[in-house]
């Protein structure tokens, strides 16, 4: 389509609200945009180009047609925006690459027995949501760290049929109530406790622990009152770790930025009741000329259209584009009432500053390490019609074909991108057949838990392992299909399809990026493998030690959870756990070591 021909379509677009989309010569969508008046907005474009950043002129420039969606309201325009910014990632749109729904603490207290649960998406129910986690790892620590001192059943059961306890109620960690081991009045205190914690209510729940912990002093019930003292002393520690922004404030997100050249960082802090629960770093390139203000409006309608619950209180370095309708989306997003505000002064400008403080570390640690000639150098090399700017790569950890692992990790602008690690148990494949298994992998792992493929996979194998990922990715059916390459070792060389073996020389960076990637799939494939059956193999090797019986053996689990610790222990630690001692203790350990 002409320029002519998109000024025509453009001239007799409605006047109502909607969604706009830009394509490039190939159909593919490159800009996408909402407007309260689509006409208006759209012969912005056209009419005159002076008002134009340089970002939106080449877009303009690019651009061969143009479509839109209409909606009822703005409103509706927005949301409907967001969304396929999410699913087209145009080129010329602010995208956030780490867009993985980010895991909350679930509690439905209308359940008969509530459970914790981790979820990544937020439902409309009248469940109880925590968080969001940010890092990861924090919910792994708070997890387990409920699972030690809280009395909540940990198994998924939807119902709890009469049945036997199972090990977790042996090990001190499950009330039992399957087996009738506790009321449900009981229990529902125990979810009190638990709900209190996350809350980050500490005197009521402090206070109610040191009464019951007198009460069972009172009633001679020692054993129940230390275990009390222990939960007592190690919330208190928890608490006492946690960095205490102010107990004044409720629930916070601050969001703050430094800009240089094409270069934008983005970081967001997690306050919530007056509690820093979590930071994310985001870097948003090729942005050259777009204002402070549709940066913040951006970036808070990508952020938060991805699963994210708003906070009560958002507070910027200055006030975005269109904060009323952004105001309203958010509204409703959260299901209460949310504000936006620049503080001029007091806890919360302090916390906008460290926001930008941060983002402005982080961007000059990112800018330090130049990977754009690198990405140039692997266009050469894989003779691409642009640089890449995500690579991912495969791998398949076994060990003589019990429990195979398939791997996958993430690598963009320069950095290795955690969150979109994923790896799957092998089920279809059976003995020593790699090229299957990788099938397996891609189809599984690009299929069903990959949003953004990247531009490049990278095939930690040589010719046979590159053939088989390319007929997967083949019968995916995908609209754009990534660059396939395989990087074996020994020699250190690339494979592609229809050409000669590329040698890798170590002098040059393009060569050690591809075997850093090659090198951390193999890594995180290993790993996970060696998760994946620790516990069996442990299990497995005490059942074959003499005089070790279930009890013994769920001992040993509890507190030492790995063969190599037991090897490393002492014959007085293990001697001291229930159900040992001295010469069984020395027997365990001469047979774990011979």
């Amino acid at each position: 389509m002409s320029a002519t021909s998109i000024k025509d379509k453009i001239s007799s677009a409605p006047t109502k609200p909607g969604v706009y989309l830009f394509k490039d010569p190939k159909g593919r969508i490159i800009y996408i945009g909402k407007a309260k008046n689509l006409r208006s907005r759209l012969k912005s474009y056209v009419s005159g180009t002076s008002g134009l950043d340089a970002r939106k002129l080449k877009m303009v420039e690019s651009a061969r047609d143009v479509s839109y969606l209409l909606t009822d309201n703005e409103l509706e325009a927005l949301a409907l925006e967001a969304n396929l910014i999410k699913q087209n990632r145009p080129k010329f749109n602010v995208v956030l690459r780490d867009d993985k729904n980010y895991p909350y603490i679930r509690i439905d207290l209308n359940e008969e027995w509530p459970r914790i649960e981790v979820v990544r998406r937020v439902g409309s129910d009248k469940a109880l949501y925590f968080g969001p986690y940010i890092p990861a790892g924090g919910l792994r620590e708070t997890l387990s760290f409920i699972r030690k001192y809280f009395d909540l059943r940990p198994c998924r059961y939807s119902s709890m049929q009469r049945v036997k306890p199972c090990v977790q109620y042996q090990m001190g960690r499950c009330p039992a109530p399957c087996d009738g081991k506790v009321t449900r009045e009981q229990y529902m205190s125990y979810v009190d406790e638990v709900v209190n914690f996350l809350r980050g209510k500490s005197k009521q729940l402090l206070g109610v622990l040191r009464a019951q912990m007198h009460e069972y002093s009172e009633r001679e019930m020692y054993e129940e009152a230390a275990r009390t003292r222990d939960r007592i002393l190690a919330i208190e520690k928890i608490w006492d770790s946690q960095k205490v922004v102010s107990p004044r404030l409720d629930d916070i997100d601050v969001i703050g930025m430094d800009m240089r050249a094409n270069d934008i960082a983005v970081v967001v802090l997690f306050v919530r009741k007056g509690i820093m629960t979590g930071s994310k770093e985001f870097l948003l390139s090729g942005l050259a000329d777009i204002s402070r203000k549709e940066l913040l409006y951006s970036f808070i309608e990508m952020f938060y259209s991805n699963q994210v619950i708003p906070a009560s209180n958002i507070v910027l370095p200055e006030m975005p584009d269109d904060p009323d309708i952004l105001v309203q989306w958010l509204n409703e997003h959260r299901g209460q009432r949310v504000k936006i505000e620049v503080p001029k002064r007091g806890t919360k400008r302090k916390l906008v500053e460290m926001a930008c403080l941060n983002a402005g570390e982080f961007l000059s640690q990112q800018r330090s390490v130049d990977h754009s000639s690198s990405l140039k150098d692997l266009q050469r090399l894989l003779g691409l019609d642009e640089a890449p700017f995500s690579i991912g790569a495969f791998d398949i950890s076994t060990m003589l074909g019990a429990s195979p692992i398939g791997a996958f990790i993430y690598w963009e602008s320069g950095s290795f991108i955690r969150e979109n690690y994923r790896y799957v148990n092998i089920k279809t494949v059976k003995g020593m057949d790699d090229y299957a298994m990788i099938k397996e992998s891609i189809l599984r792992i690009i299929n069903k838990r990959l949003k953004d493929v990247p531009d490049i996979i990278v095939i930690d194998g040589g010719k046979g392992q590159l053939e088989a990922a390319r007929r997967a990715f083949m019968s995916l059916g995908l609209e754009h299909e990534p660059e396939i390459i395989a990087v074996a070792k020994d020699p250190d060389r690339v494979f592609m399809t229809g050409r000669r073996a590329i040698n890798i020389d170590n002098s040059k960076p393009v060569s050690l990026l591809l075997k850093s990637i090659r090198d951390e799939v193999h890594r995180f494939a290993i790993t996970r493998h060696r998760k994946s059956r620790s516990g069996k193999v442990l299990s497995s090797v005490l059942e074959q030690i003499p005089g070790i019986g279930k009890k013994r053996r769920l001992a040993l689990l509890r507190h030492f959870g790995s063969v190599e610790r037991i090897k490393k222990a002492a014959v007085d630690e293990i001697s001291g756990l229930e159900g040992f001692n001295e010469p069984i203790a020395k027997r365990l350990k001469e047979y774990l070591n011979s």
